[in-house]
């Protein structure tokens, strides 16, 4: 297992030869698909990983510079399908790893067949035309992920 896997409890599951990633939301992990995959390790190779700050990655990962833009997970996405040596993937991600997905297709469109995005947002912060959360509620969520990550 490379650094890249270890580091983002990336799993390989099923036989087929189409490989289908799956990126979770923001404030879960790789675990949220877990009634999804039995329907498609028959058919295709199920990669899953968790983002840097999620489930159990190791925080001494953690960069908050590299991960305070979306580009930084774009690049994790994308070490990932280079590490197990992906060269199409259909790619299935969920709220922020919609949009992660998104800009690691910009970068690279000849690794991905097609980006599935569920409930996707340009924002995190709420606005009128967009969506998005309440500060309070995302002031919460930066803590509780902080104090996981603090010596």
């Amino acid at each position: 297992m490379g650094i890249v896997e270890e580091a983002h409890n990336v799993r390989v599951l099923g036989s087929g030869e189409q490989k289908v990633v799956l990126g979770h939301g923001f404030g879960t992990d790789q675990s949220v698909w877990k009634h999804l995959v039995p329907h498609l390790i028959d058919e295709y190779r199920v990669i899953l990983y968790d983002n840097m700050g999620a489930g159990t990655t190791n925080p001494e990962y953690f960069d908050f510079e590299r991960y305070s833009t979306l580009e930084g997970f774009a690049y994790d996405l994308l070490a990932i399908l280079e590490e197990l040596q992906v060269d199409s993937c259909i790619f299935v991600g969920h709220s922020v790893s919609a949009m992660v997905g998104s800009i690691a297709s910009i970068a690279r469109p000849d690794l991905f067949s097609k980006i599935v995005m569920i409930s996707p947002s340009p924002r995190l912060l709420n606005d009128v035309n967009y969506g998005g959360f309440e500060r309070e509620d995302l002031d919460q969520i930066f803590e509780a992920v902080q104090s996981n990550y603090k010596a």
